[in-house]
C-alpha cells in the first residue's frame, strides 16, 4: 500500500494543470529533499485565508508546521488548516490579508522528505516507490514504475517498459504481490483481461 505525498520526476509546471505541477525539489542521488503536498491557488475571505489543493493523505499535521513555498522554498509555517469542499482553506502566519494571500497565488507548498512521519510496516509513501522495478512473480523484468495514478477506485501504476511502452496495472491484491523496496523492485502478477 503506499500514501501520497509524491514527488513527480517531471519538472514541466503549468500552475494551471494540476497534473504538471512539481511535487519535488532538488533530486539528486536518492531520495527527494522536498515533497509537494499542497497547492495554493488564491486568496478566500477577508482574513488571509487561500483555497489549497491537498497533494497528501495527512493535511492534518500541517498546522503549526514549518513548510516551504515556491521555486525558491520560502520558509514559512501553517497557522491553520481546515476542509472546503474538495479543497482546504490555509492561513499563514502572518499573512492576515487578501493581498498579502494573493501573493501565493498558484504556489507549490512542501515539506522536507526528511520530515516525514513513518508510516506502518507495509506501506510506504510514493516517492519511495517510484523509480522500483517491476517484475512478474515468475522473474521477468517488466519495467520501471513512472508514475502512480490516482483514480478513485484505486490506484493505478504506470510501468515503463524498456521498449518504451507504457503499462497500466491496478493497485489491486490479485496483482501487486509484493513490495520488496529494500531490493528495489515489487513483484506483479500480470492478468489477462478479457
Amino acid at each position: 500500500m503506499s500514501r501520497r505525498d509524491l514527488p513527480n520526476h517531471d519538472q514541466d509546471t503549468h500552475p494551471e494543470n494540476p497534473q504538471s505541477r512539481p511535487t519535488t525539489g532538488s533530486l539528486g542521488k536518492g531520495e527527494p529533499v522536498f515533497i509537494a503536498v499542497g497547492f495554493l491557488r488564491r486568496a478566500h475571505g477577508l482574513h488571509g485565508e487561500m483555497i489549497m489543493d491537498v497533494l497528501t493523505d495527512f493535511p492534518e499535521r500541517l498546522p503549526n508546521r514549518k513548510v516551504y513555498l515556491g521555486d525558491a522554498r520560502e520558509s514559512q509555517q501553517i497557522r491553520s488548516i481546515r476542509p472546503y469542499h474538495h479543497a482546504a482553506l490555509v492561513t499563514l502566519d502572518g499573512v492576515d490579508t487578501p493581498e498579502a494571500a494573493a501573493r501565493y497565488r498558484n504556489t507549490v507548498v512542501y515539506v522536507r522528505a526528511d520530515q516525514l512521519p513513518p508510516l506502518p510496516e507495509g506501506e510506504y509513501y510514493h516517492h519511495e516507490l517510484l523509480g522500483l522495478q517491476v517484475v512478474t512473480d515468475a522473474g521477468e523484468v517488466v519495467g520501471i514504475l513512472e508514475q502512480i495514478l490516482e483514480t478513485g477506485a484505486n490506484d493505478v501504476y504506470l510501468v515503463r517498459r524498456a521498449d518504451g511502452t507504457e503499462l497500466l496495472l491496478p493497485v489491486i491484491e490479485e496483482v501487486i504481490l509484493a513490495y520488496e523496496v529494500p531490493q528495489g523492485r515489487i513483484v506483479v502478477r500480470l492478468q489477462e483481461w478479457g
